[in-house]
């Protein structure tokens, strides 16, 4: 009853809508490929900055959408409540199986003030300028290990292989998991990754709700060892240990992380070498100038950003733009159209590494619920992708990129890629 309220109706209606060619309805289906997304959001976009559809207010305008991001007008928008009936929404509370869901409270991402403050405050401690430099050995430590077992393999998949690698034991230790349980880290996030979206399928569904039963159950008996054992440094132990945070919260805080630290930085990486492979003239660039990584991150978080959407609840009558927005009201923020909006960026679907203002992106949102990981998903991307072109500089993808299928965390499934190191090329000429 859960999946027909939150997914199954929902999925009904968008699919009516769609037949109707409504763009949004059918972006969120995501029934297009690459470019036919790309498309919807420009009709969205053309029906003005903030368009209205039979359930909510739409926008791919980079003002607007910044602009509620940082209103305290508008809070999280949670999907068991937002546009609901109440009959459907008393039904959902009630069947609550309160598991740790990342898109449901207690979440950071799904609560607001206060109880948002005193959450971020916890887990920031694992994002400060001390813990993040840490990270950054063990990154640049780990990404030397995994080109290593890469060398002497001519064909890899680059997101299973190399991609997902990184991020998953970036946020193995800072929750004080062992690598021996990094395959289970990686199954969680690519299992639960689809609740992100509206009307997923019920076999989606259903995976993912099994694959948060197992995430509760390790979590239960992990942060349970962690109190026994005493702190081991990592912050998450030490959350555990002080008791600042219940334990749903812990656990639905840490399924948080695995979801937004791994997941989007696989899609940051993998989007990167795509871009890359597509506009050799750019990576020629970087070939010449490697001081511009930080800046192509920042390019590819706008051309082709890892999260495409979300969205806000009116909490009080209000108004955008001249236009009158009710309390109760969702708008949905297309983030991966604000980052091509051309009255901010000039000619916005060209792949510019150099360009002077990609950083305005708003891939990593703004305002309160601003990604508090973003300074280390940049740093990973940097090292990962910095150190794979430089030790195969005749890198080659084999086959069409296999999308994730996905509409929310935008991302390859699967990069088959040739490796050519330069000193095999030039013995073989």
């Amino acid at each position: 009853m859960r999946w027909a309220a939150l997914h199954g109706l929902p999925r009904a209606f968008l699919s009516l809508r769609a037949r109707h060619g409504e763009p949004m309805a059918t972006l969120t289906l995501g029934r297009d490929d690459s470019a036919g997304r790309l498309r919807r959001i420009e009709e969205i976009r053309a029906a003005g900055p903030l368009a209205q559809t039979p359930a909510v207010l739409v926008s791919a305008d980079h003002e607007i959408c910044r602009t509620v991001l940082r209103d305290n007008d508008f809070v999280v928008a949670n999907p068991a409540e937002t546009g609901l009936p109440d009959v459907l929404a008393r039904i959902v509370r009630r069947l609550d199986p309160e598991l740790p869901n990342p898109v449901e409270a207690p979440s950071m991402l799904m609560t607001d003030p206060p109880e948002h403050t005193g959450y971020r405050k916890m887990v920031a401690r694992s994002f400060t300028p001390r813990a993040i430099a840490t990270l950054d050995a063990r990154i640049d430590e780990l990404t030397l290990e995994l080109l290593d077992g890469l060398d002497g393999r001519r064909e890899v998949d680059l997101v299973g292989d190399y991609a997902a690698q990184v991020p998953a034991a970036v946020i193995s230790d800072l929750l004080g998991v062992p690598p021996t349980e990094r395959p289970r880290i990686l199954r969680w996030g690519n299992t639960i990754a689809p609740l992100l979206d509206i009307g997923i399928s019920w076999a989606a569904f259903r995976g993912a709700m099994e694959e948060l039963r197992d995430v509760e159950a390790y979590m239960q008996d992990h942060f349970r060892r962690l109190r026994a054992e005493g702190s081991d440094g990592t912050p998450f132990s030490t959350m555990a240990i002080e008791g600042g945070l219940t334990d749903r919260v812990l656990r639905a805080n840490a399924t948080l992380l695995v979801g937004a630290g791994v997941e989007t930085t696989v899609n940051l990486i993998g989007n990167g070498i795509v871009a890359l492979m597509n506009h050799p003239d750019q990576l020629a660039l970087l070939r010449d100038d490697p001081g511009l990584w930080p800046s192509a991150i920042e390019e590819m978080l706008r051309f082709d950003s890892p999260v495409q959407m979300t969205a806000r609840q009116a909490s009080r009558d209000t108004e955008i733009a001249g236009v009158p927005i009710a309390q109760g009201t969702a708008v949905v923020l297309l983030l991966g159209g604000a980052n091509r909006d051309p009255k901010v960026f000039d000619h916005p679907d060209r792949f510019d590494i150099t360009r002077p203002n990609a950083r305005e992106h708003l891939a990593f949102g703004s305002g309160i619920h601003v990604c508090l990981g973003a300074a280390l998903a940049r740093n990973e991307a940097v090292t990962a992708l910095r150190a794979l072109f430089d030790r195969y500089p005749d890198l080659q993808l084999r086959g069409a990129p296999e999308h994730r299928g996905l509409v929310n965390l935008n991302g390859y499934r699967r990069l088959t890629a040739r490796l050519e190191q330069e000193a095999v090329t030039r013995t073989a000429s």
